[in-house]
């Protein structure tokens, strides 16, 4: 453990906790990806098999059932209980376009072809890219209420922080995980536009608009 991951693990701890509020108190999922929930949930539930096989440390025990509990939950307020305010029409992104490329990559490239580890690859791959049908809504939608801004950058700083985190532990304890390095960059790559626009915009209390 060191200050980079636990400011990314707080730092995705976070992006959950807004989305929560923001779902439950607006009693709205609107502006939030069903597809991303969904893919999210699927990445945390294969990553986090060896919750019953290894244990690490209390922490990482409960980040990890945090982590499957509140992806369960988001997804039961979105399409159980406010699956009124949930908008299929502009949540269209093809999920299978994501996964089936992820699951062709987690057996073609993984560090050891066993169960276990290769669903750990086929969640990174995926993780990589689980915002894209959010980012989509966004673009198509036209714009992103604040607190949905929040959200993503909080989720966007965490896989930054992680890049941080693994520089540092390259440095002090000579070790890389190069799946996980090059899924990482893709995936702070893909919050580029988005960070820009968001301290650019909503910093400064305008409402944030992805181009179509």
């Amino acid at each position: 453990m060191n200050i980079f991951r636990l400011a990314g693990d707080l730092s995705h701890l976070l992006a959950i906790i807004i989305l929560l509020l923001k779902i439950w108190k607006t009693r709205s999922c609107a502006g939030i990806s069903g597809k991303s929930q969904i893919l999210f949930a699927i990445v945390y539930f294969s990553r986090y098999l060896d919750l019953f096989t290894t244990f690490i440390s209390l922490y990482n025990t409960f980040m990890k059932v945090v982590f499957i509990g509140s992806s369960l939950g988001t997804l039961y307020l979105m399409y159980g209980k406010f699956r009124a305010t949930y908008d299929h029409n502009h949540d269209s992104f093809r999920i299978e376009f994501l996964l089936v490329p992820c699951v062709l990559l987690g057996l073609l490239i993984n560090h050891d072809f066993t169960v276990l580890e290769v669903l750990w690859t086929f969640s990174i791959y995926l993780e990589s890219v689980a915002i894209l049908p959010q980012l989509f809504l966004v673009s198509k939608t036209g714009e992103a209420e604040s607190i949905t801004s929040h959200y993503l950058f909080a989720l966007g700083s965490y896989r930054a922080l992680y890049i941080l985190n693994w520089i540092y532990r390259y440095i002090v304890e000579s070790h890389y995980d190069l799946i996980a390095i090059v899924a990482g960059i893709v995936q702070t790559i893909l919050y580029c536009d988005f960070f820009y626009l968001y301290i650019t915009k909503v910093l400064k209390g305008k409402k944030l608009q992805l181009p179509a």
